[in-house]
């Protein structure tokens, strides 16, 4: 299937999914589970919102492999999967805060983000009726209109987004970092949506963006669509962003960016949440 086709699949799937997401918001939430902590919740919403995309990729394409946030991972046998996180940022959508989106992604490979290769991604905020959009050389889009990463800027007048882990010792040490990058950047940004904050810097938003210890799901579509928007993305190392750290950034503080966050210790709460 040709990348315009995987990407409309996509796209039609993300909003449908978060049209259902954002009735059941309207409907009311409640806390169905916690996961990795007390603060690590999970809604009704996010599973039945999952459920409702893993029957529509299963009906539309039954050989491919699914890895998804509240769902057992499918092996598929066509050589493509798709990466589905149903409600990203579900502590703004249980507090009724409209920053959330619904992720899909399809990447070549299995849900290995340093090894995989997407092909096309959607990532639909219906809180904020934007959907973004992208498949691999075909660039990226909000709403259907073309999107690229902004003018050239320096760190010092870059506006910094990130995302801290559920664990609080983790976090504690996340904040130290930011403590000592603030004074380097514009501000900080806390969105509480990685997919959202990606695709930010796809719209020159935000300027940089780091977080570690994200899932796959968390950043397969938004990578992609930042990097289609002209965005620089990866890890500190240069190569493909993972579980260790995920970074993206106009490219013209792409360095100084990498530096930054070095010196300041990021690298010390690297590694799975």
């Amino acid at each position: 299937m040709a990348h315009d086709e995987l990407l409309h699949l996509a796209r039609t799937i993300a909003v449908e999914a978060g049209e259902m997401a954002a009735e059941r918001r309207a409907a009311g939430v409640e806390v169905a589970d916690r996961k990795s902590s007390l603060t690590d919740v999970v809604t009704a919403a996010d599973r039945e919102v999952e459920l409702l995309v893993r029957e529509r990729l299963a009906a539309a394409r039954p050989e491919d492999g699914v890895c998804g946030e509240e769902g057992e991972d499918q092996v598929g046998r066509s050589g493509l999967t798709w990466v589905v996180d149903p409600i990203d940022g579900t502590v703004n959508y249980l507090y009724g805060i409209p920053n959330y989106a619904v992720s899909i992604a399809v990447v070549e490979g299995d849900a290995n983000p340093k090894t995989w290769q997407a092909v096309a991604g959607a990532v639909f905020a219906p809180g904020v009726g934007e959907l973004f959009t992208a498949s691999r050389g075909g660039g990226a889009f909000i709403n259907d209109r073309p999107i690229t990463a902004g003018p050239d800027t320096t760190l010092a007048e870059s506006l910094l987004g990130t995302g801290f882990a559920y664990d609080p010792d983790r976090r504690a040490r996340q904040a130290a970092v930011v403590q000592r990058l603030i004074p380097k950047v514009r501000d900080i940004r806390r969105l509480g949506v990685t997919s959202m904050d990606l695709c930010y810097v796809a719209t020159g938003r935000l300027n940089a963006f780091y977080e570690p210890g994200l899932w796959p799901w968390d950043f397969a579509a938004g990578a992609l669509i930042a990097a289609e928007a002209g965005a620089w993305v990866g890890d500190l190392d240069g190569g493909q962003p993972g579980r260790d750290v995920v970074l993206a950034c106009h490219r013209s503080v792409r360095e100084a960016f990498l530096q930054a966050v070095e010196e300041a210790g990021a690298r010390e709460v690297f590694g799975p949440r």
